[in-house]
């Protein structure tokens, strides 16, 4: 079914000057239900941003070393931009080698106090063995403390859109005031392995030897059989036992976050379960084409009454397989509009729900661009308005 061809659009004036377009999407859905004992869930299409599965999405949780994801980021995004080299190195200071060390009781590479390392062995040993010794030597030949480390980490995580999560070290080792959510580490794995594909394919490597001492990569779905490619593992005793998972399957890539739970069985029984369900329990529906127009927003003092709408791209989302069900896609903007208005600027956002629950939010663009109306059309649009506002 064209999807597009059958919807019908209705328009309504909120008091908070917020334009809604409800437009009604006949499909084929179903609001399956699905149980974890993780605290903390969220699960989505990488590619569309569908959501397939959340809990307590956005309550804030200790990510114990879920966070040095974050850490990468700041790694990675200097290497994109040449402020590091692969080939730099870093030095193993007393504090990294007491506080992450082999005699720290936690995760470690198991490098020598003093020694020299180069920055691509730091990295592995982050991201395969979770060393909390790399992580130290990394924050403080990049910012000179752990402390100052953090700060970058916050304003990294800033600058891709995170807005809740807040990093204090760069191992994710407890502190009162690092709190993070589900959903925005889910949107940090999916920017990691968008913005740095060159770099994400050490989440994939199964063991890492250093020091003579070989550990394996603690992702138990890399052994799972289905087509996991990543990330990170975490467990403190406030957290519980976390894992940020990514796997693709028939060019369709599924990113998993699960916290709070009780052992590394749990973990890996429930990471598991999660992705076989999601990659069986959903299909793709096509929502709207390239550059087909989605719907219309209301403009002021325009040549036009409104002003056509499209996303950067085709529209599609996944969709329960199995019973009917309802899709509604609300088209939200702050309005009118004022004219003039370029095509291409960022003017609305198109929200999907499936059985009332917000499953995918997508912005909206000018589709042509609209100049200035005669006079006689901003006086009636300013009547208007006045109108309105009188109501």
């Amino acid at each position: 079914m064209r999807l597009a061809s059958s919807y019908r659009i209705f328009q309504q004036f909120l008091p908070a000057m917020v334009f809604v377009v409800v437009v009604f999407l006949v499909v084929s859905a179903q609001a399956q239900l699905f149980e974890t004992k993780a605290k903390q869930a969220f699960f989505m299409d990488s590619e569309s941003g569908s959501v397939l599965f959340q809990k307590n999405a956005d309550e804030l949780f200790p990510p114990a070393s879920l966070a040095k994801l974050m850490t990468m980021e700041v790694v990675f995004n200097a290497l994109s931009t040449g402020e590091l080299s692969l080939d730099d190195t870093f030095t193993i200071s007393e504090n990294a080698w007491r506080k992450g060390g082999s005699n720290s009781g936690g995760s470690t590479m198991f490098a020598k106090l003093n020694s020299e390392v180069r920055l691509e062995d730091l990295i592995r040993g982050v991201v395969i063995q979770s060393a909390n010794d790399a992580c130290i030597a990394i924050a403080e030949g990049m910012a000179g403390s752990e402390r100052a480390f953090a700060g970058l980490m916050n304003e990294r995580a800033r600058a891709i859109g995170l807005t809740k999560s807040v990093f204090r070290n760069s191992t994710g080792l407890p502190d009162p005031e690092q709190k993070v959510t589900a959903r925005e580490l889910a949107f940090l794995a999916r920017h990691i392995q968008k913005t740095y594909p060159q770099y994400y394919g050490y989440y994939s490597e199964p063991e890492f030897k250093w020091n003579k001492i070989k550990q394996r990569n603690r992702n138990p779905l890399l052994s799972a059989n289905l087509g996991a490619d990543g990330m990170k593992t975490g467990y403190t005793d406030d957290s519980g036992y976390g894992i940020v998972g990514s796997a693709v399957q028939n060019n369709q890539r599924l990113i998993l976050v699960l916290s709070g739970m009780e052992s590394k069985k749990q973990r890996r029984e429930e990471s598991r379960k999660m992705m076989q369900w999601g990659f069986r329990a959903f299909k793709p529906i096509d929502l709207f084409a390239q550059d087909e127009i989605v719907g219309e927003a209301r403009l002021y003092g325009g040549a036009k009454s409104g002003v056509a709408l499209k996303a950067k791209g085709p529209l599609k989302i996944f969709v329960p397989v199995g019973n009917r069900d309802r899709l509604r896609a609300r088209i939200i903007y702050r309005g009118p509009v004022p004219a003039p208005i370029e095509e291409g600027a960022l003017v609305a956002k198109l929200q999907v729900e499936i059985g009332g629950v917000l499953s995918q939010e997508t912005p909206l663009y000018a589709a042509e661009s609209v100049g200035t109306g005669t006079i006689s059309q901003r006086a009636l649009d300013a009547l208007g308005e006045l109108l309105l506002g009188w109501l």
